[in-house]
């Protein structure tokens, strides 16, 4: 009698597994065409992608005491490098900056798409507003974060021997920065801040980065360009406030907007984590605003003032103010659409071949919204 009791348990067991894997099946992202231009854009690039931890050491600066935590007298930053395998030459560098709470391998699936064609891409997790920092994520450490880029910055173009991993060399004149959510914010301040800006940035991605406070003379420190990547149902970093006047404000930069893309919807984990959900930001924004205090838009201002163009008398917008937050587009179809628009816009700016430069540039502005219903890309 128990053998056939386990027998039948076992029998449906084995049914629910068949109809859950079914229904995951069935519910994976409308791919574009195979013959479409942005499925080729999806495809892995030529060069297999390795990957090394490496801890980066800055011990000229400190990092401050956070929430009864002691500082110390350095800032460690454990960084990982995604790198292209054999391949010699001049190769360009990205550097990615993490979002509040999260952390250096929130994307892999863009990390791992550079890589395969041709980039370095180092990424760390910073001291104070990553997930794992003790005492909870601060957002104020943000006003340190660019001199943490251009410390990583130093730190590849510096590896050499055993602790270089890629066989070719970093172009300097090569140097580009994508960033998401404060991530986001540390490649706006990285690239244009007259105080905190790295000149050697040389094409930057904002994903989900809050834009508002920075009024167009904020700008006008760098011809670098700019591409911006935003979702529309993003309870966090409201879309209109911080990235569709973009191009009024920073005349040549570029907005791909993503209909119906959440906040979380751009980390690697939200497919399938957020598939079946109707927005995932329901999940961030306690903890966002927890980190952020009952100000949410406090930390802008010890970045600057009016005459630097970091301006608290902008309508600057709250975060998750809104009762009732719009259905999500799925997260795989917005990994799909970020990872064609950021490739490509790289490749638009760094690539040698003038041919290749302008095929990209071709499929972040023209065939993304061809192929995707979604997309829509936004150019003065």
């Amino acid at each position: 009698m128990l053998r056939k009791i386990m027998k039948i348990l076992g029998g449906l067991v084995l049914t629910v597994i068949v109809l859950a894997l079914i229904v995951y099946l069935g519910s994976g992202p409308q791919r574009p065409d195979s013959d479409s231009v942005s499925a080729s854009w999806l495809e892995a690039g030529p060069f297999s992608v390795g990957q090394v931890e490496r801890v980066f050491e800055d011990s000229s600066r400190a990092t401050m005491e956070n929430r009864g935590v002691p500082g110390r007298d350095s800032r460690v930053l454990n960084s990982t490098i995604w790198y292209p395998e054999g391949l010699d030459g001049q190769l360009p560098l990205i550097v990615h900056s993490h979002g509040i709470l999260s952390s250096r391998t929130e994307m892999p699936y863009l990390m791992e798409a550079l890589a395969s064609h041709g980039y370095v891409v180092v990424a760390s997790d910073y001291p104070l507003t990553s997930g794992a920092t003790e005492g909870g994520a601060n957002a104020e450490d943000v006003i340190n974060q660019p001199a943490d880029v251009s410390f990583l910055i130093d730190s590849v173009l510096a590896l050499a021997g055993d602790e270089k991993p890629f066989t070719g060399n970093i172009n300097p004149e090569r140097i580009g920065l994508s960033g998401y959510s404060l991530g986001g914010l540390t490649t706006y301040l990285t690239t244009f801040h007259p105080e905190l800006r790295d000149p050697r940035v040389a094409a930057a991605v904002a994903i989900a980065g809050p834009s508002a406070p920075f009024a167009p003379q904020f700008f006008q420190t760098s011809s670098a360009p700019v591409l911006a990547v935003a979702g529309t149902a993003d309870a966090l970093i409201e879309y209109e406030r911080n990235v569709s006047d973009l191009p009024t404000r920073l005349p040549g930069s570029k907005v791909l907007a993503i209909r119906g893309g959440s906040h979380l919807g751009f980390v690697g984990a939200a497919d399938p984590t957020f598939r079946f959900m109707h927005n995932p930001d329901s999940l961030g924004c306690a903890a966002v605003l927890n980190a952020l205090g009952e100000d949410p838009n406090a930390v802008f201002a010890i970045l600057g003032n009016p005459a630097q163009g970091v301006d608290m008398s902008r309508d600057l917008p709250g975060i998750c103010d809104e009762e009732t937050m719009p259905e999500a587009l799925h997260p795989g179809e917005q990994h799909m659409i970020t990872q064609i628009a950021v490739l490509a816009f790289f490749e638009s700016v760094f690539h040698p071949d003038p041919a290749r430069r302008e095929a990209a540039r071709q499929a972040y502005s023209s065939a993304l919204a061809r192929d995707f219903d979604a997309a829509e890309f936004v150019d003065q």
